[in-house]
This record gives C-alpha cells, sequence and structure tokens, in this order.
C-alpha cells in the first residue's frame, strides 16, 4: 500500500496519534499565516516554519526535514516546479500543491503532479472558504498523505513516463504531439447505448494520462468523476484530450453522451446522468450538498447511470481517498453491470477502490500499466467485438 491513514502510536501504555510537522510555502504573508493558524489549531498537526520563496523552502526542508510540506504553486525567484524539483531530488518528502484557482494555476498544478507532488489544493479565495477548504480538506489530506511512499509513487510514475516517451518515440511523435489523428467516428457501434462510469481521486490526474494515452476511441461514452476544485478541471479535460484518441471535454449540461468521447465532471458541482432518448444518456450539472465528503460525488453520478444503463454500465473505481464510489459500485453491481476495481500495488491512495472491493463491490482488480487493455477486454467481454485497439 502506497499510502494510509495514520495510525496511532503507544507511549507509556498508551495510545497517542503522532505528531506530523509541516512546513508552509507561500509567497503571500497572509496565506502563511491563515494555513498556519488553521494548522496550529489541530492537535496532531504542528507547523514547524513557514518560507516565502522556494530557495527559503529547501534550504528549510533540508534542515527540518519535516513529515509533510505545503508548496504555493506561483512564486517569485523560485516557482512551485523548480521547488519541488529541488525537494525532492534531496528528501522523499510528501508535498501538497497549494494552487490558485485559475486556468494557469491549474495547469502547473498538473505538471506538479506529474513531477511527484502527492496532493494538491485551491488556495481560499477568503475566509469563508478558508474555513471549509483549510481545516476540513488541508488537514485530512495533510494526515493521509503523511505515510505516502514517494519513493514508490516517483519510481511509477518516472516508469509511466519513460513508457510514454518511449511509445511516442517509436511512433515519431514529439512529446507534445497528440498520439495519433482522431478519425470521426461515423459508423453507428454497438456501444451507443452502453456507457462507463469512472471514479477517481488522489493520484489521478496522473493515472488518468497514462490510462487515456492507450485507450481506443472506440469505447462507449465515459463518464469521469476526478475529485478537483473548480477551474481545475477544463485545464485536465484539455490536457487528457491532447493526448488521448477519445475525445475528452469538461461535462456540461445537455451533454449528449456519445461512443469514443469522455465527459469530465466540473468541479465543485455534482454531475448526473439522465435519459435522452430510449437507451442513451445526456448530462446534467448540478450545484448540491456534499455526497459522500464530496462534490462532484462519484456515488451521486454512478447512482444516476445506472437509472439510465442499468446491466449495460460498466463502473471503474481507481486511486483516492475516502469511500466515494463504494455504494455506486454497488448499485452497478446490483443492476447487473460489471465493476472493475484499480489494485493496491499501483493505486497511491488505496483508499476508494480498497473500501469499494472490501465491502464486495467490485468483479476484477487491474493494475494502472493494464488499466486500458482492462477495459477495452471486458468491453469486449460484455458487449461484443465493438471495440479495437
Amino acid at each position: 500500500m502506497i499510502a494510509m491513514e495514520i495510525k496511532p502510536q503507544t507511549w507509556g501504555g498508551m495510545m497517542v496519534q503522532r505528531t506530523l510537522r509541516v512546513l508552509v510555502v507561500d509567497d503571500s504573508k497572509l496565506i502563511q499565516t491563515l494555513i498556519s493558524d488553521l494548522l496550529e489549531e489541530t492537535p496532531d498537526i504542528e507547523v514547524i516554519a513557514t518560507a516565502a520563496d522556494g530557495h527559503e523552502a529547501v534550504r528549510l526542508a533540508r534542515s527540518l526535514k519535516p513529515d509533510v510540506i505545503t508548496l504555493d504553486v506561483q512564486m517569485p525567484k523560485m516557482d512551485g516546479l523548480e521547488t519541488l524539483d529541488a525537494i525532492l531530488a534531496e528528501q522523499l518528502i510528501p508535498v501538497i500543491m497549494v494552487s490558485a484557482t485559475t486556468q494557469l494555476g491549474g495547469q502547473i498544478t498538473l505538471e506538479a503532479l506529474d513531477r511527484g507532488a502527492i496532493d494538491y489544493i485551491a488556495k481560499p479565495e477568503g475566509l469563508k472558504e478558508a474555513e471549509t477548504t483549510l481545516r476540513t480538506e488541508l488537514v485530512r489530506r495533510i494526515r493521509m498523505v503523511s505515510n505516502t511512499d514517494v519513493q514508490k509513487v516517483l519510481t511509477m510514475r518516472r516508469e509511466r513516463a519513460q513508457k510514454r516517451k518511449e511509445r511516442r518515440e517509436k511512433l515519431g511523435l514529439s512529446n507534445d504531439s497528440k498520439i495519433i489523428p482522431k478519425p470521426i467516428l461515423t459508423e453507428k457501434l454497438p456501444v451507443s447505448d452502453k456507457c462507463i462510469a469512472l471514479g477517481i481521486s488522489t493520484g489521478g490526474p496522473p493515472a488518468l494520462a497514462a490510462m487515456f494515452e492507450i485507450l481506443p476511441d472506440t469505447l462507449p461514452p465515459i463518464v469521469i468523476v476526478q475529485h478537483m476544485p473548480a477551474n481545475f478541471t477544463e485545464a485536465f479535460a484539455g490536457r487528457l484530450n491532447s493526448l488521448s484518441r477519445v475525445r475528452v471535454k469538461e461535462a456540461e449540461t445537455g451533454d449528449v453522451l456519445q461512443p469514443g468521447h469522455a465527459y469530465l465532471a466540473p468541479g465543485g458541482k455534482h454531475l448526473e446522468v439522465v435519459r435522452s432518448g430510449t437507451q442513451g444518456g445526456k448530462l446534467l450539472v448540478r450545484d448540491g450538498d456534499f455526497v459522500s465528503g464530496h462534490r462532484p460525488s462519484v456515488d451521486v453520478m454512478m447512482s444516476s447511470a445506472v437509472k439510465v444503463y442499468k446491466d449495460r454500465l460498466l463502473g471503474v473505481i481507481m486511486t483516492g481517498m475516502g469511500r466515494d464510489g463504494s455504494d455506486g459500485c454497488g448499485e452497478i453491481r446490483a443492476a447487473g453491470g460489471y465493476v472493475l476495481g484499480q489494485d493496491e500495488a499501483t493505486s497511491d491512495v488505496y483508499g476508494m477502490n480498497k473500501v469499494a472491493f472490501l465491502e464486495g463491490n467490485v468483479d476484477r482488480q487491474f493494475s494502472l500499466d493494464e488499466a486500458a487493455a482492462t477495459v477495452t477486454a471486458q468491453v469486449r467481454r460484455l458487449w461484443g467485438t465493438a471495440t479495437v485497439s
């Protein structure tokens, strides 16, 4: 397992919680103070230092050896990416990127995840948002990533990057070009009345990039919930679209689900599948309360997809914290659908997929390296000769 919940330790015959030592890095004194004050209110977290720029962050990380670092994405002198590289070159410390909720911030954050950051959170835009974002989400993420095997995560991501590079070189493509041209789907495929419902969270962006680069464009429509802040999902959908044969877009209300297309839930909104015609579906993006601790929620998306597609639905549950998606996977199986779950060995965080597996809501597990092939093969087994690679 790569990451786990913090476990209590024994001291003097009593069970106590380990204190997590955190280094806060941000060029804004206000944000530094805001993060530090809220974290200090948490009994098992201690802010051991703050840094205003990358050079100071690298120096403090070297001398203090914190358990977790929160790292601003955009800083003068030495930006978040350079600072991340410098820290990880010296020490394998879990890093959580703290990013402005802008398209540029989202793009840089995705790059940081590729380079080895374990998780990310959106920088709060006001005091009210800070209370919810920092007091709950940041604390939860710090606790989760503190036990991460950073070496294993880095090794996995670098191996995937190397395979991607070799695949592109073999095809004579540059690193930024699409892996192949995207043909227009003109024939009526037998998967037009089927659907793939995919849920994922922590570790998701690099995992989905590795998977989508290999997926064929002859699969049923794919509806994705990736736990992400608002304004990050458009950039992420664009990144997936740039490297995949599948057409990927940020979901919008009214989108009619089509084979060879994938639809990513917008950050901060629930995504539902509603009926369109006799057997197909279309999308509804809406506000609403948090469900299973999240908005968008995997459970909300999967539960709605079951109502439309019933036994014509393939569920996929992947890396992520918490239990969002387990109930949805259970509903898919109860309706006669099939569920695939990412295995422990290749998950950045074996959480959501672990809960779904242990609760009996997963039919078969798969490794990330075989994700595209497994999904493609399962579609073929369920619904005939509908896919080609």
